[in-house]
């Protein structure tokens, strides 16, 4: 209490005395011990109002003792179940659970994982398809975020998803104590460790199939390495490893004489005493097509969106891409579907006449190099001026745009384009894309745009530097993906030459396992708006018949979904019905079976032994849990601490002292009015 409240209260104290004396005792004919009594209840009552208007307030310490935390991390992968270590792991719990003294040190949580982290009490099913084991100690390090925290991580040390566990010291400190599921013995084992091929292929030309082969082992082995097709041979070769020569990548190229999606599998021979056989092949598709889609960039000045703009395009391979001058010669461009004319000016004359003339779709791309005048003598879809200074524009995802799907193109924080067009008069009906925000403020004319006649299509786009779109997608998503899908649909619908679709289905023809197999669908009203409302169907049949079944596509944002991930590995027909309408669409897909926590054959306690390490912690095997019990027990590290906590309390919180004044004057007031002192 400071110092000034206690001369207030001393202060108060005086007053209430001084109060009683002139109430009770000056010139007052009356003594006696009724007197006394009164004025001490007076007093009392004085004092205690004084006390409530200084308010006084008093400082309690609370104190506490704070255990460290303990985090049992536990793998809950299917690979766990395939080394037969299930048993292992819930001896290693019961061993923590059942240890008294742990419970009094610490404060034991327990989490289990595989994509995910997830908390649990009771028994665990280790049917996780992936492991995360990065993730997981990333959300712990978050959870338990400045505190005094060691991991337990119960696992085999194989990871098949996400960033390198490994490094997580190098941004933690919580110690980390890796305890060794599975095997650790290491057997010979052969196995197909991957296969590099294109997602599409060419009819009556030949695809090139890439297969990296391994061994382990300490003899000489011979291997066969066959490939078939839709269950067909198509390639053989026979192999041999060493201990030092021990991988192999067999190059090779398949013809494509029919299309269709064609299930390609690589086999290697089994070893005799081979102990995982899962390993052994390896499953990937490739869809055989008829056609594909010529582009050329045209452009007379180099410029980094140029290159960005092609890896895009061509990262689809029914998509090729030409980099060309406005003033190449004629003949090179009857074979060319889409024209992306970049930044033009008076040398695209003839491109934009040979454009209009054969009734070419085009992309125009504008600039700080645009000559503006020209491109008013070329085109009917806007008019511009010139004059205007060059400016930073942000893209606005117009999310109504109704022409394709662009719901997974997120624009978030993208840096802006360089632009100095001026404000536009539309000349034609056009579909903004990507609308403009310039220092905050949306501004009326388009980024991104498209527009229609009867016999082509043009899109426009008023900025440069789209190079910084694509590597900031890499930085968001760490792959390019999501860009070039979005620059792919565009190109799609630029090149295309059909109508209006109301309702667009956008799947993949195969899923390489049953992980994230959905089937979307856009649809549309009359107006081209889409629809909330619409109700869609899905009939999926397998070709083999063992799977007749009919799904509801459920509405998730500015699409419908419907997930197929529980389908049985297969190929199947599908329907997609808009419920009230004559909208029909069919398609095929295939789930190609592949489990990848089958591909694992021992435990990897090395890199585990890595991660102990770099954490301040130490290795161990399910028959070590009491050294690690008694080492966890005597580490000062871990040792509770005793914690202070200061709670300051106003007198205005104490309400009994309210209820005792109250009381006081109530008792004088009956004592006076008793003794006919009222």
């Amino acid at each position: 209490m400071q110092i000034e409240t206690v001369l207030w209260i001393i202060l108060a104290a005086i007053f209430a005395l001084l109060l009683v004396l002139f109430q009770y005792y000056y010139k007052a004919k009356r003594r006696g011990k009724l007197i006394v009594l009164l004025s001490f209840l007076r007093f009392l009552g004085v004092f205690g109002i004084l006390l409530l208007l200084i308010n006084p307030k008093f400082v309690k310490n609370e104190y506490s003792v704070v255990k460290p935390d303990l985090v049992l991390l536990v793998d809950n992968s299917s690979s766990i179940k395939n080394a037969d270590a299930e048993a292992s792991a819930t001896g290693v719990l019961k061993e923590f659970n059942g240890n008294t003294n742990l419970k009094d040190r610490f404060t034991i949580s327990q989490y289990n994982f595989g994509e995910g982290l997830s908390e649990f009490n009771d028994s665990l099913i280790f049917s996780d398809k992936n492991t995360n084991i990065g993730a997981a100690l990333k959300s712990v390090k978050d959870i338990y975020r400045g505190t005094n925290t060691a991991i337990v991580l119960l696992t085999d040390g194989n990871q098949t998803l996400g960033e390198d566990y490994e490094f997580f010291g190098n941004t933690s400190k919580f110690p980390v104590f890796p305890v060794v599921l599975g095997d650790t013995t290491r057997y010979e084992d052969l196995k197909i460790t991957q296969i590099n091929r294109n997602k599409y292929a060419f009819l009556k030309n030949k695809y090139p199939l890439e297969i990296h082969v391994s061994y382990e082992g300490k003899k000489t082995a011979q291997a066969v390495l066959t490939v078939s097709e839709n269950g067909k041979n198509v390639y053989r070769k026979k192999l041999s490893f060493t201990t030092s020569d021990n991988s192999r990548i067999i190059e090779t190229t398949i013809a494509a004489t029919a299309v269709g999606i064609k299930k390609l599998t690589a086999t290697i021979s089994v070893l005799q005493n081979e102990k995982n056989k899962s390993n052994n092949s390896k499953t990937v598709a490739v869809e055989v097509i008829d056609e594909k889609t010529n582009i050329a960039i045209v452009s007379a000045i180099e410029h980094p969106d140029i290159g960005a703009l092609k890896k895009a395009i061509e990262s689809n391979e029914q998509r090729s891409v030409r980099v060309l001058k406005p003033t190449s010669d004629n003949k090179t461009w009857e074979d060319i579907d889409l024209f992306i004319l970049y930044q033009p000016s008076s040398p695209f004359q003839n491109i934009f006449k040979y454009c209009s003339n054969t009734a070419k779709n085009s992309l125009v791309i504008t600039g700080t190099k645009t000559d503006w005048n020209f491109l008013n003598t070329v085109q009917s879809e806007y008019v511009f001026e010139e004059g205007y200074p060059e400016q930073e524009v942000i893209p606005i995802l117009n999310a109504s745009f109704s022409k394709f799907d662009v719901s997974d193109f997120d624009v978030t924080d993208f840096p802006p384009l360089q632009s100095n067009v001026s404000q536009l008069i539309a000349i034609n009906t056009d579909e903004v894309i990507l609308n403009t925000s310039i220092r905050g403020v949306q501004i009326e004319t388009p980024l991104l745009s498209v527009s229609e006649n009867e016999n082509s299509k043009t899109g426009f786009l008023f900025g440069e530097d789209i190079w910084k779109w694509r590597m900031q997608t890499y930085r968001n998503q760490k792959d390019f993906k999501k860009f070039d899908d979005f620059i792919g649909k565009l190109m799609l619908y630029l090149g295309s030459t059909k109508q209006k679709n109301r309702f667009i289905l956008d799947y993949e023809q195969i899923y390489i396992g049953r992980n994230e197999a959905i089937i979307k669908a856009s649809v549309f009203d009359e107006a081209f708006v889409f629809d909330v409302n619409a109700t869609i169907d899905l009939k999926i049949k397998g070709k083999d018949s063992s799977v007749n079944k009919e799904v509801s596509m459920l509405l998730n944002q500015f699409n419908y979904e419907a997930d197929v991930s529980d389908f049985p590995a297969g190929d199947y027909n599908f329907t997609a019905t808009v419920k009230n309408t004559n909208t029909i669409k069919s398609g095929t897909f295939s789930i190609v079976d592949y489990d990848v926590e089958q591909q694992f054959l021992f435990s990897n306690q090395l890199k585990l032994n890595r991660l102990a390490r770099s954490t301040n912690g130490e290795l161990y095997y399910p028959n070590e849990i009491k050294k690690l019990n008694k080492v966890l027990l005597q580490e000062n590290r871990f040792t509770p601490v005793q914690q202070s906590k200061e709670n300051v309390v106003s007198l205005l919180e104490f309400k009994i002292l309210l209820v005792l004044i109250l009381l006081v004057f109530a008792i004088e007031w009956f004592l006076r009015k008793f003794n006919g002192l009222i």
